[in-house]
C-alpha cells in the first residue's frame, strides 16, 4: 500500500517513539513515575516519547500547532492544522507490564480530523487511516465487523477508577449492555479500543471521561473502516463531551438506545 506524504511522516514519528517506548517497557522497574491524580501517572516514558513525537512532526511540518497530554497547547503560525497526540495511552498497562498501550497522532485540519494513526509498539500493530483513502493495519484494508444482532457481540468499554466519572452512573450502563451482549472487555488503552473496533475485533465501544488526544485518531479509523461513532447523545461533540459510542450502523443505534435504558428492577 503507498502511503501519503502526511501518513508517512506521521508514522515515522510513531514508530520512533515506539523505539523508545519498547526499550522503556523492558526496564519499567526503573522508571520516574508521577501521579497526576487519582490513579493517573506520568511516566519517563510518556514524556520521552512526547518529546521525539514532538521534535519529529515539528521538523516535517514546520508551524502546525499541538495538543498534547503531556504538554498541552502549544500554538503554531499555521493556523489551519493541529496535531493531535497521545504518546502513551494505557499508562497503566505499561507501568503493569501489559503489552496493552499505544500511541496516538491524528492530524486536524481546519476542524476536521483528516490523518490518524494509532501504533502498540509492544505488538508492532500500526493502524493508520486518510479521510476518503480508508483504514488499514499493517497495510490491510480494515472494515467494521458486520455483526447485528447486540446478543452476538463483543462490546468494549473504559471502566472510571478512582476519582473518575461517576460510578454509579456507569454500573448503570455496565449491567444494561451486560445483559444484551455475549460479552464486555476493558483493555485500557480508548485508542486502541477504537481501533479494535474498526479492525472488527470488537463490534462496539462506549466510553466518557476521555480526552481529545485519546479519541481523535480513532474516530478517523473507524469512519473509514465503515463503522459510526458519536458522543452518547448521538451528536458529533466527541473531543469536547470525551463521551464516545463505536459500532457499525446497526450496533451503534442499538448500543445508543442500551446505555440510555433504566436500569430494569429485578
Amino acid at each position: 500500500m503507498a502511503r501519503s506524504a502526511i501518513i508517512n511522516v506521521m508514522v515515522q514519528a510513531a514508530m520512533k517513539a515506539g523505539r523508545s517506548l519498547s526499550r522503556d517497557f523492558g526496564e519499567v522497574q526503573n522508571l520516574q513515575v508521577s501521579l497526576k491524580g487519582p490513579g493517573d501517572y506520568v511516566s519517563q516514558a510518556d514524556r520521552k516519547a512526547e518529546e521525539i513525537i514532538f521534535a519529529e512532526l515539528s521538523k516535517a511540518r514546520p508551524g502546525y500547532a499541538f495538543l498534547m497530554e503531556e504538554r498541552g497547547v502549544v500554538d503554531g503560525e499555521d493556523d489551519q492544522h493541529r496535531w493531535i497526540v497521545d504518546p502513551l495511552d494505557g499508562t497503566t498497562n505499561f507501568l503493569h507490564g501489559l503489552p496493552i498501550f499505544s500511541i496516538s497522532i491524528a492530524l486536524e485540519r481546519q476542524g476536521q480530523i483528516v490523518a490518524a494513526v494509532i501504533y502498540n509498539p509492544a505488538m508492532d500493530e500500526l493502524y493508520t487511516a486518510e479521510r476518503g483513502g480508508g483504514a488499514f493495519q499493517n497495510d490491510r484494508r480494515l472494515r467494521v465487523a458486520g455483526r447485528s444482532k447486540l446478543s452476538d457481540t463483543v462490546i468494549g468499554t473504559g471502566i472510571p477508577h478512582m476519582g473518575r466519572g461517576h460510578h454509579g452512573n456507569y454500573l448503570v450502563e455496565l449491567r444494561n449492555v451486560m445483559a444484551e451482549t455475549a460479552g464486555v472487555r476493558r483493555m485500557g488503552s480508548a485508542a486502541l479500543d477504537l481501533a479494535y473496533v474498526a479492525a472488527g475485533r470488537l463490534d462496539g465501544f462506549w466510553e466518557i471521561g476521555l480526552s481529545p488526544w485519546d479519541i481523535a485518531a480513532g474516530v478517523l479509523l473507524i469512519r473509514e473502516a465503515g463503522g459510526f461513532i458519536s458522543d452518547m447523545d448521538g451528536g458529533q461533540t466527541m473531543l469536547e463531551s470525551g463521551s464516545v459510542v463505536a459500532g457499525n450502523e446497526t450496533i451503534h443505534r442499538a448500543l445508543l438506545k442500551t446505555l440510555k435504558t433504566p436500569l430494569a428492577k429485578r
